[in-house]
């Protein structure tokens, strides 16, 4: 079983010995490279106005404006209120 998974994982096709042949394979291996980038860039511009018409038709959330005298943000509490600077 061993000497055929090495056998079979260290197969090496030859290439053909025929000027035209190569030449055709050559030729038949860049037009499936250019098949699969054209397919590529149809695939990701399709996402890619996917994401804009979803986005356009999304309803927008109105934002609730604040009173002139707020401040939004976060705050972090850096210690409690009464206990001493000093060691415990």
């Amino acid at each position: 079983m061993l000497f055929r998974a090495q056998r079979f994982f260290s197969y090496c096709p030859s290439k053909p010995r025929s000027p035209l042949l190569k030449l055709l394979v050559g030729v038949l291996g860049l037009a499936l490279l250019l098949v699969l980038v054209a397919v590529g860039l149809v695939v990701g511009l399709g996402m890619l106005l996917f994401a804009a018409v979803r986005r356009l038709m999304r309803p927008t959330a109105a934002k609730a404006r604040a009173e002139a005298g707020v401040i939004e943000g976060e705050f972090v509490e850096v210690r409690k209120a009464g206990t001493p600077l000093g060691l415990r």
